[in-house]
């Protein structure tokens, strides 16, 4: 029987598309709220998109760019484009349900991926007791090695981020002038 740790690393994506179904059925957007919105997703994209283009999955343990100072940018530039969306459409279920998809679907895939790192990489214990696992300290980790890379971050196809958040701020728009016919 598959742990769920393995289940929740296959729906995440599936059940992102369906959620986004329910975001836009419950969002009551304005104005405003989508100016505030936008201008949280926006370091979201950014912390997700220089992330993207340090990683080399599976390859060798990342501790260079964003991963200096957290172990899990990927994630918290997802939950910071997250609190956007949430704010862009102006709705608690909205909020309540990323919270409790955040608890159980990221947490049990940040713990496997990190028993994967252990297991694979064994820097990272040192890694582990210096860098936090979410929120980011404000010193970056001594040992961080490595550049940016635009092939990187190409081959994560990482603009699917943004071209999902420009959608996403665009469904909502239709949907306030849609409102305020």
């Amino acid at each position: 029987m598959a742990s769920w740790s393995a289940i929740a690393r296959r729906i995440r994506v599936p059940l992102g598309f369906g959620f986004a179904v329910v975001y836009l059925w419950l969002a009551q957007p304005s104005v405003r709220s989508m100016m505030l919105g936008a201008a949280l997703m926006v370091p979201g994209l950014v912390v997700r998109g220089l992330a993207s283009g340090h990683v080399q999955k599976n390859e060798e343990l990342t501790t260079a760019g964003p991963y200096a100072y957290t172990r899990n940018p990927l994630y918290l530039g997802s939950f910071i484009l997250a609190l956007g969306c949430a704010v862009a459409a102006r709705s608690w279920w909205i909020v309540v349900v990323m919270a409790v998809m955040l608890a159980a679907i990221y947490l049990p895939v940040i713990r496997a991926e990190e028993a994967y790192l252990r297991e694979h990489f064994p820097q990272f214990a040192e890694y582990e007791r210096a860098v936090p696992r979410f929120w980011p300290r404000l010193s970056a980790f001594r040992e961080a090695r490595g550049t940016f890379s635009w092939d990187l971050y190409r081959k994560h196809r990482e603009y699917n981020a943004t071209v999902g958040a420009v959608a996403i701020m665009a469904a909502l728009a239709a949907k306030l002038m849609w409102i305020s016919r």
